[in-house]
């Protein structure tokens, strides 16, 4: 869902070699003895539970501990660690976006994960940038996302698929009828509209030369980022995408005119693979298509984590188990059952995940991707920035008016919220 991508958007894949990563620190002899008896909670994910339970078997055999696993919707959980763990009933480990990491460092929600370098190794640069905060880690990637192409293959084939956005537009421009349509995207919001702004030298936030993000540099009323803006505003000026898709209830009308076979192409993501199965779509999946200066489309990777509780008691076992839970071997165990593609690596090229086409355009298009910023100013942008895309979708305002009101809107939610940055 478009929320909890945002908090968002899967994907890459990754490891090492399986001893070193079914094993993660070891402890002494002492410390295992010290765990004895001891209880951990885990919040997993809603319905993916499943994916860890062979591994939460495995550590508890071999560390003599019991380990309790409770489902909640994984973009909703550090909101209620902030009720749950300073009264002592919240979770040891738990799972969120990468993009909520640095308000939950800020707020004090999360423990630094103390992890040797070889173990952070496992992952790739983007997933494991996505837990950093000021140079120091504060979780561990299990599964990684982002926006694919999803086209019908019973209104058009591989080989027909055009290769760039402007060549999609004119696609159409041939096959839009007012009921059926060609390509669609929810490019009134900035989570897909930056896959456009960014390949014309758009950007959220500059960057410091640490790699840090810079919240005074704001790009996304840049010439890039209008220019971008102008050629998303072209599809729904020329009827190509239906009114019904601008607003909060855009992603369903998107979602129903794809399942219902009204619409050739849609960007959406791997969360969908699921329910177009079901509906009896027969669908391909790729990356997504390039624009005219030659640069593919850009987007936002979400990635998934085991985090630790600031309120836990066992702060050290509970390290070690969010590192075993997302070790190779288990992140593997977890693809197999859960279909979320892994953030490990050695896994980019396992036949076992490489033989869905989800995984291999989530890989693929990854490498086209930037982590969504993890940074507390990032919720300042996301308000303002749809507000003037949907101005722009609407014809309201033209898009450097629009972006320029909403890059001034952010920079004083900016300054009024985080003074001191």
């Amino acid at each position: 869902m478009k929320k909890a991508k945002r908090c968002s958007v899967f994907m890459l894949c990754a490891a090492v070699s399986l001893s070193l990563a079914a094993c993660g620190p070891k402890e002494s002899s002492s410390a295992k003895s010290s765990s004895k008896g001891s209880e951990l909670v885990v919040w997993e994910d809603k319905e993916k539970s499943n994916g860890i339970k062979d591994a939460v078997a495995a550590f508890e055999k071999e560390h003599d501990v019991k380990v309790k696993v409770v489902e909640k919707p994984y973009a909703k959980q550090i909101e209620d660690l902030r009720m749950d763990g300073p009264a002592g009933t919240g979770p040891d480990v738990l799972t969120m976006p990468g993009d909520q990491i640095g308000t939950a460092v800020t707020e004090g929600l999360l423990k630094e994960l103390h992890v040797k370098k070889d173990v952070q190794s496992l992952y790739t640069d983007a997933s494991i940038q996505s837990q950093m905060v000021d140079q120091k880690l504060y979780g561990l990637p299990k599964a990684v996302e982002t926006t694919v192409l999803f086209y019908n293959k019973d209104l058009i084939s591989e080989k027909e698929l055009p290769k760039t956005l402007e060549e999609w537009y004119d696609y159409s421009k041939k096959t839009a009828d007012g009921s059926k349509f060609g390509f669609l995207a929810l490019f009134d919001q900035i989570y897909y509209a930056e896959s456009v702004m960014s390949g014309y030298g758009g950007y959220i936030f500059g960057k410091a030369k640490d790699g840090s993000y810079n919240p005074s540099d704001i790009g996304i009323n840049n010439e890039g980022a209008v220019k971008g803006a102008a050629l998303i505003q072209k599809f729904y000026k020329d009827g190509l995408f239906p009114a019904g898709i601008i607003g909060e209830q855009g992603i369903n009308v998107l979602e129903s005119l794809f399942t219902e076979g009204k619409a050739a192409a849609i960007i959406s993501g791997p969360w969908n693979v699921e329910a177009f199965s079901k509906a009896g779509i027969n669908y391909g999946i790729t990356k997504l298509p390039k624009l005219e200066n030659g640069k593919n489309m850009s987007s936002f990777i979400g990635v998934k984590s085991y985090n630790v509780s600031a309120f836990s008691k066992n702060e050290e076992l509970a390290q070690e188990l969010a590192v075993f839970l997302a070790n190779e071997k288990n992140s593997k165990t977890r693809y197999e059952e859960t279909k979320e593609v892994p953030a490990v690596k050695s896994l980019a090229n396992d036949p076992a995940i490489m033989k869905s086409g989800a995984a291999r355009a989530v890989t693929e298009q990854s490498r086209f991707s930037e982590p969504t910023p993890n940074i507390p100013e990032m919720n300042e942008i996301w308000t303002p920035a749809d507000s003037a895309l949907q101005t722009v979708a609407t014809g309201k305002a033209d898009p450097k008016q629009a972006l320029d009101q909403a890059a001034e809107t952010a920079k004083g939610q900016i300054k009024a919220k985080h003074s001191g940055k």
